[in-house]
């Protein structure tokens, strides 16, 4: 313990004897250990992101879509033609013993218009389950009803952006729109959902009753015909056999056989989106060992300034041994400048890289987290660098022949 603080304050004297290449020399470490921990945090803070854009899906959703058919010779593509039904949906809800609630949905554009003002976004036929299954709040005003779907009722629920660039500061509820010049009464206003994984704005959105979306705004030449169906499973467990259930219900529904094509996909959300998770965390450790890769460039600075040390101070070196100092003294005084210097920089550049994440996070609106863990680790990975790259300069300094030390000039 007392070699170890002796070492220490010669070290500490060593270094603060040439300030300026001290300083130069830890410069890579600092570089180093600032980019670690501020790419971390810009990834982690990626993560966030697409964590709360899963969130704002919902839970163990399944999506139901029309497939492809043929006709006349020519396959059509997927969406083409509605091959689902309001009955599919509640069949799903009835008789799939892993399935929570499936909502049918069509969905459609238009042109809304109050007073003066006008906006174009998506109108979303649905039924109350749909709130439900996408975990989606009403925060001012309430909810689509039973009675709002049965009876085909001109009344709606508007996303944040569209009460904002309809009515601004107005208070929406009990207010009356027009889509496609059909007045509908605004009686709820949902809660903010932000960006979607794919990029839009889950917000821009008007949610109508689905029987008066199907009968009195977009009609069809198909009946009953819905665009898509969400399933919520039970549970994250019973996704895979919900998936099941689903498919071979609708292969009986719809007499899809062996040799015939399924006119129907149904997709696992959660899995789609925990890839896209896990690319993004994967990013971010791409990110973390590309700012690495400065740390091993500041230490082999630091190897090189150490080994440029031991010839300088060669002299030194052989009185100290001819007075009693062992090789372990030595060895232990290089190496404990090495890893000083290291820490130091670590610090430093720790202090650096929290920064930059706030900066980042304050000027480009980009949130960062910070992670306790990153710092440890980046401050540990700082001491292993001074000791990896120190311990050659310094066995080099302990292996000297004090004669021959002694006699250098």
């Amino acid at each position: 313990m007392i070699d170890l603080l002796l070492s220490l304050k010669i070290a500490a004297r060593a270094l603060k004897t040439n300030k300026m290449r001290s300083f130069l020399t830890m410069l890579g470490i600092i570089i180093g250990i600032a980019a670690v921990i501020a790419m971390i945090a810009i990834g982690s803070g990626a993560s966030t992101i697409i964590s709360e854009q899963i969130a704002s899906i919902g839970s163990n959703i399944l999506l139901v879509l029309p497939g492809s058919r043929t006709s006349g010779g020519i396959r059509l593509g997927a969406g083409t033609t509605p091959t689902l039904t309001m009955d599919d949906a509640v069949a799903i809800k009835a008789e799939c013993r892993a399935v929570e609630l499936a909502a049918p949905v069509v969905r459609g554009a238009a042109q809304v218009v109050y007073g003066n003002m006008n906006w174009s976004t998506a109108i979303m036929g649905v039924t109350p389950d749909y709130l439900v299954v996408r975990d989606w709040a009403v925060v001012e005003g309430r909810s689509l009803t039973p009675l709002d779907l049965e009876g085909a009722t001109k009344n709606c629920l508007i996303g944040q952006t569209v009460a904002e660039n309809l009515f601004g500061a107005e208070n929406p509820v009990g207010k009356i729109i027009r889509i496609k010049k059909i007045p509908f009464t605004v009686v709820g206003i949902l809660d903010r959902k932000g960006q979607s994984p794919q990029g839009s704005d889950q917000d821009d959105i008007i949610n109508i009753p689905l029987r008066t979306a199907q009968r009195k705004l977009f009609g069809s030449q198909f009946p009953n015909t819905v665009g898509s169906i969400m399933v919520q499973a039970k549970s994250e467990q019973d996704l895979d056999r919900a998936v099941e259930q689903v498919t071979t219900l609708l292969n009986q529904r719809h007499r899809v056989g062996p040799s015939r094509e399924a006119d129907f996909t149904v997709r696992n959300l959660s899995e789609l989106l925990e890839v896209a998770e896990q690319s993004s965390k994967a990013m971010s450790l791409l990110l973390g060992a590309v700012a690495s890769i400065s740390l091993i460039v500041g230490g082999i600075g630091i190897m090189n300034i150490m080994l440029v040390s031991v010839t300088e101070r060669t002299r030194e070196i052989g009185i100290r041994m001819a007075i009693g100092a062992k090789e372990r003294d030595i060895l232990l005084q290089f190496l404990t400048e090495a890893v000083l210097l290291t820490l130091v920089g670590g610090v430093i550049g720790m202090a650096l890289g929290v920064a930059g994440a706030k900066l980042v996070s304050t000027f480009f609106n980009w949130p960062t987290l910070i992670s306790l863990q990153a710092i440890a680790m980046a401050f540990g990975f700082s001491g292993a660098v001074g000791i990896f790259f120190g311990f050659y300069p310094a066995r080099k300094a302990a292996s000297l022949k004090p004669i021959d030390a002694l006699r250098y000039e």
